[in-house]
């Protein structure tokens, strides 16, 4: 039976993270690839999945692979589970279709993905080993492209609501706009995750902090939605892009703030699936787990029914995660909730519209956190808008203070999709000019500058900040009395690793 379509999850491991790659960043697998297969399986459609990360293939060997399985349509799917990781997943994507378009130019490529939703008529224009792209989530119009015979005919693709594709004269098409999954249709249109298809989930390795104390707990790991979407416009993101149905130029993500859930009905057959494939590390990978009650409570209410014993990983916002929903989220195992606190500067999270808990006493969301036992990741920006060396000061002073179990220091991207880069176009401020560029620990990682400093002078001082916070011996006692020596010592070792940095001068 021939193969309709092989979904691709590219690797660019070691571009985008350079050492990291080696050991210490997370392996996830590829919820989106999963997620699409499983829908066009349930169309009736031969498929299958590679997954070029989890296997460390490097692009000449993804290509020969791909060939290999010889599908009619070789899909690229440049999701990510952060806001970043579409467009750096594209870094991957582009050079294994390049080559793949040198062994046998006869396979169809498509892309679909956050950076193609964002930018379809640019990814075009500028990627010449790209026959066809997936607007939006690209569900119901990858599903609809594998119907048609003949996939040469501009005629036929014409009609095909959310694509884009190169004709026969070299002339972009973008076609009228796809919907996006409705929230009643979920379970049955986006019917969960094709595991079946995918690498034995001991193959995939969670963060390190997810399991501090010790490495060899990394394995198995699992991933997975409950929800899609965010109901937030927080300007330095792109999430919601993937939910347009309007292809013009000037939509961004807070546009399309859309929430959708599957039942939890639907979603504890996952963590049941989970519990049989001794699976102990799950992260949730929605934007917001911690958003909805009748939505997440339900579902802690059916992992504790089964007394599953998970360390899952989780997001709130400050805002959401109410004082009386802890007890029971950690009863279900969420011990690590990620904190999206971004700037401690009311006036600067306003900027970038956030500022809907400016009335909430961050460090008391935290305490009560700690008060029911649940770790925090705690995630902050350098380089917003407004920022100045005295509001970057402060945060990380606010940081070490607090000391959080886990920390992420990011400096502000022009994620394409996003507010910040319809505005930096608009400003001619400098934009990455490599797909990896948009990775936030990249050779080549280019930021954003605020209105008081450069782009250099931030990320100098997000990398110096992070090295500072994670060798404070106040924060290694934390984690010595929390987690044990193990997770000292493995903090250690990932310390070791400098990233070097194109735009700080540093050579390869």
């Amino acid at each position: 039976m021939s193969l309709d379509i092989l979904f691709i999850h590219p690797n660019a491991s070691k571009k985008i993270y350079q050492g990291l790659s080696n050991e210490h960043s997370a392996i996830e697998p590829p919820i989106w690839a999963g997620m699409l297969a499983n829908h066009c399986r349930g169309k009736n459609f031969n498929v299958k999945i590679l997954d070029c990360e989890v296997e460390r293939l490097d692009y000449i060997s993804s290509a020969k692979e791909i060939n290999n399985f010889n599908p009619r349509v070789a899909c690229f799917v440049v999701y990510g589970q952060q806001p970043s990781a579409s467009s750096q997943n594209m870094e991957g994507a582009i050079a294994t279709s390049e080559e793949l378009k040198n062994l046998n130019p006869n396979i169809k490529t498509l892309f679909v993905g956050g950076h193609i939703s964002a930018l379809p008529r640019e990814t075009l224009e500028n990627e010449r080993s790209i026959d066809i792209i997936a607007l939006n989530e690209g569900v119901y119009a990858i599903s609809n492209l594998l119907k048609v015979d003949d996939l040469n005919d501009d005629k036929i693709l014409k009609k095909i609501k959310g694509i884009g594709f190169r004709n026969q004269e070299n002339f972009i098409e973008i076609n009228q706009a796809e919907i996006i999954v409705p929230k009643k249709l979920l379970d049955t249109d986006l019917p969960g995750i094709a595991w079946d298809l995918l690498p034995s989930l001991k193959m995939y390795r969670t963060a390190g902090w997810h399991s501090w104390s010790n490495n060899s707990d990394k394995q198995p790991f699992a991933a997975l939605y409950t929800s899609l979407g965010c109901p937030y416009t927080c300007s330095f993101c792109m999430i919601n892009i993937i939910n347009r149905t309007n292809n013009s130029e000037d939509i961004s993500s807070k546009d399309s703030n859309i929430f959708r859930w599957w039942t939890p009905e639907f979603i504890i057959k996952q963590f049941d699936y989970f519990a049989k494939q001794g699976v102990k590390n799950i992260k949730i990978a929605d934007e917001l787990f911690v958003l909805n009650p009748n939505h997440f409570m339900k579902i802690c209410d059916m992992i504790i029914e089964r007394k599953y014993d998970f360390n899952i990983w989780a997001y709130s916002r400050i805002d959401t995660c109410k004082p009386q929903y802890l007890e029971k989220l950690k009863k279900a195992g969420v011990n690590w909730l990620g904190l999206g606190i971004e700037n401690p500067s009311s006036i600067i999270r306003k900027e970038v519209h956030k500022d809907a808990f400016k009335n909430v006493k961050i460090i008391d969301i935290i305490n009560s956190m700690r008060d029911a036992g649940i770790y925090v990741a705690a995630n902050y920006i350098f380089g917003l808008p407004e920022e100045t060396k005295e509001s970057l000061e402060f945060t990380y002073n606010f940081a070490e203070e607090t000391n959080t179990e886990m920390v992420n220091f990011y400096s502000a991207m022009a994620y394409p999709g996003s507010p910040l880069h319809l505005e930096a176009r608009k400003n001619r401020i400098k934009l990455p000019s490599t797909y990896s560029g948009y990775s936030q620990h990249s050779y080549d990682t280019q930021n954003l500058p605020s209105q008081n400093l450069s782009a250099a002078e931030i990320l100098s001082f997000r990398d110096k900040a992070w090295d500072k916070y994670h060798t404070n011996p106040k924060y290694l006692k934390l984690l010595e009395n929390k987690f044990g020596m193990n997770a000292v010592n493995n903090l250690k070792n990932t310390t070791k690793i400098k990233l070097k940095r194109k735009l700080l001068g540093d050579k390869i």
